[in-house]
């Protein structure tokens, strides 16, 4: 691997970690370097995959206790997204890489306005202990499914979901929010590593660089405006989907 190739992965990385840390977003920067450095796209969703994989468990026991004042819902839940996220990465397998393709500047753009219209999309919560519902339950399969597909927006689609469903306060969804991503990542990480398509040299160099952006996210928080972090993310967005729409 060419050494501006390295720099520029661990570079995707960090910053991946310290936008996450902040606004949310880090999987465009993953996925975008990764293009970049010319992995085909399945390979570069499923590696980027493999670099969120860590941040996301330490922020769900981040909020452990949270998860096991609230475990019957959390168990519920994990099931039933660790059947969606099987469903999406094993649609991932079945799709050719030029089949993926095609749809990838969609997906950027979906998860780019997704992303764009999160302050909306955080209703105000429920009353805590409301039943979930039917469509709370169809809401959060159908986006376990696209979590396992393809992640980017996945985190603001859940939040979404299960403020309009589960109820409570912003952390009692957060914390929900984040065992969820857990368990759609891992079930798609082990999907990915069976079927073969995941670059670890490339995962090798991105996730120390994650580690050391998890850390500084708390030091960028306190002196960059979120404001300017979303702005950040919706641009690389945009681009990347422009990208993959001029050179399709």
């Amino acid at each position: 691997m060419p050494v501006t190739t390295a720099v520029l992965l661990f570079l995707a990385g960090f910053l991946s970690s310290a936008v996450n840390a902040v606004a949310g977003g880090g999987t465009f920067l993953t996925f975008g370097a990764m293009t970049l450095a010319g992995l085909p796209p399945i390979v570069a969703n499923a590696t980027s995959s493999i670099v969120q994989f860590p941040g996301y468990i330490t922020s769900a026991l981040a909020y452990r206790r949270e998860l096991i004042a609230d475990r019957r819902m959390a168990v519920m839940l994990g099931l039933l997204s660790a059947v969606g996220g099987l469903i999406g990465a094993a649609i991932l397998l079945a799709l050719s890489n030029p089949s993926f393709r095609a749809l990838v500047p969609w997906l950027l753009l979906g998860a780019t306005a997704i992303f764009a219209g999160a302050p909306l999309l955080r209703p105000a919560s429920r009353e805590a202990g409301a039943p979930l519902g039917v469509l709370g339950l169809l809401g959060q399969f159908a986006t376990s499914i696209y979590g396992g597909f393809f992640g980017a927006g996945m985190g603001i689609m859940m939040l979404a979901v299960l403020g309009l469903s589960a109820g409570g306060g912003y952390h009692r969804i957060n914390a929900l929010k984040n065992l969820l991503a857990v368990i759609i990542a891992a079930i798609a990480v082990v999907v990915f590593t069976f079927g073969g398509v995941v670059s670890w040299l490339e995962a090798a160099v991105m996730i120390p660089g994650g580690a050391l952006g998890g850390y500084s996210g708390v030091w960028l928080a306190r002196r960059v405006p979120q404001a300017v972090i979303r702005a950040f993310v919706i641009a690389v967005g945009l681009l990347l989907a422009f990208y993959y729409f001029v050179t399709g």
